[in-house]
């Protein structure tokens, strides 16, 4: 009797994980990151900046980013996730109000750069936490609501940061002071959460549930599915990250209001938060998650294809058709990449900070090359990071279905 009371206490405990992960999701990792492209007018006029040093201050974070995001995931694997994420939000909390501290362009990029070499550590691990409480069955939901989380997070913060808390609390540097106290609250209760259950099912044989760094960054290396989901993955996040920290200030260069402009941003997110269960429950009853990839890989291309030649009311018909699948994608390549048959629970910190290290350098790259072709002409931006997605699709050239 007992043991079916554990078994039901521990299924009603993983969704209570759950909750807690999408919180962080919403609160430490997307609104503080987010509300930097809408704050950017402000910041740029404060500061001096001009379209290319944009570009770069938000493509420092991702560059950072692949110096550790690897290393957190292993650290998931060897460690634990609960451990991870107590220390994770904190330091996400401490580099992000860092940023309100800045003087200069250098000051923003060094203080961008710690921001994104610090933060990354904590997605990994709420991916692993939640690998390892939920079932395989559940394992596509249960994710798809962690980036329908983070798609919340993102549409708050964009919504709300320019808009609201910076007129409120005074300017985009106490924007920044604010987001930080999410990060340390988020800490406190993942210190008081359980640790994650044992658990054999979707690992491979004979393996631990904590491994060493040697032995889990070898073996995943060796997973060419995994390579090649990381390549799609990076592909389509360089196109979505350049036109997200593009989109609000070209805008307002074109002449839209500032809350157009963020509105603009807002429905890409509201969009995708909408899109995302749906586009998982598809990719369970289609039986084959490669082809939702690449359908939502091709939308994604065409939405922001659109803002090339777009204007006026159009601008909001690209931006729903590129934001609808983008959270959804996230959901069932993250997925995709813990259901490898060599991955599993045991090597999903490590796979999934593998595949992010990949797609890192497509986000780093994307913001200033972009920018810095909209020097030339504004919409020339939006074809370079059309370009990059479309380029994505090649990879399903050699990626084989596996029932």
């Amino acid at each position: 009797m007992s043991a079916v009371t554990g078994k039901s206490n521990g299924e009603k405990y993983r969704w209570y994980i759950l909750t807690l992960a999408s919180l962080t999701s919403a609160f430490v990792l997307a609104m503080p990151t987010m509300c930097m492209p809408v704050l950017f007018k402000e910041i740029s006029e404060d500061l001096n900046l001009n379209l290319v040093q944009l570009g770069m201050v938000w493509g420092i974070v991702p560059l950072a980013g692949t110096f550790v995001v690897l290393f957190g995931g292993m650290l998931s694997d060897r460690f634990g996730a609960k451990r991870v994420l107590i220390v994770g939000c904190l330091v996400t909390a401490v580099t992000g109000t860092l940023r309100g501290f800045s003087d200069s362009f250098t000051a923003l990029t060094v203080t961008m750069f710690l921001y994104g070499l610090l933060m990354v550590a904590t997605a990994p691990g709420m991916i692993k936490s939640v690998s390892t409480w939920f079932p395989e069955r559940q394992l596509a939901l249960a994710n798809g609501v962690l980036s329908m989380a983070m798609a919340i997070g993102f549409m708050v913060g964009s919504m709300i940061s320019a808009t609201v808390l910076s007129p409120l609390l005074g300017g985009w540097r106490n924007v920044l002071f604010f987001y930080g106290a999410f990060g340390i609250v988020a800490s406190i209760l993942w210190s008081f959460s359980r640790s994650a259950p044992a658990r054999i099912e979707k690992q491979p044989a004979g393996q631990a549930d904590t491994i060493p760094f040697r032995q889990s960054i070898s073996h995943v290396l060796r997973i060419k599915r995994v390579w090649l989901l990381a390549l799609l993955l990076a592909g389509q996040i360089a196109c979505v990250q350049g036109m997200l920290g593009y989109l609000p200030v070209y805008l307002q260069d074109i002449g839209w209001s500032t809350v157009s402009a963020d509105g603009a941003v807002t429905l890409f997110h509201g969009a995708s938060m909408i899109g995302t269960i749906p586009i998982v429950v598809l990719s369970n009853r289609s039986n084959s998650r490669y082809k939702v990839l690449f359908v939502t890989t091709l939308t994604t291309a065409i939405g922001v294809g659109m803002l090339a030649i777009s204007g006026g009311p159009l601008v909001w018909v690209s931006v729903l058709i590129a934001g609808i699948v983008r959270d959804g994608f996230m959901a069932v390549l993250t997925t995709t990449v813990i259901e490898t048959e060599e991955v599993g629970t045991t090597y999903a910190g490590t796979a999934i900070g593998l595949t992010q290290t990949i797609s890192r350098l497509g986000e780093f790259i994307s913001p200033p090359a972009g920018n810095s072709l909209g020097m030339m002409n504004p919409r020339f931006p939006f074809i370079l990071w059309t370009a990059m997605a479309t380029a994505a699709l090649s990879v399903f050239c050699f990626l084989k279905e596996k029932k």
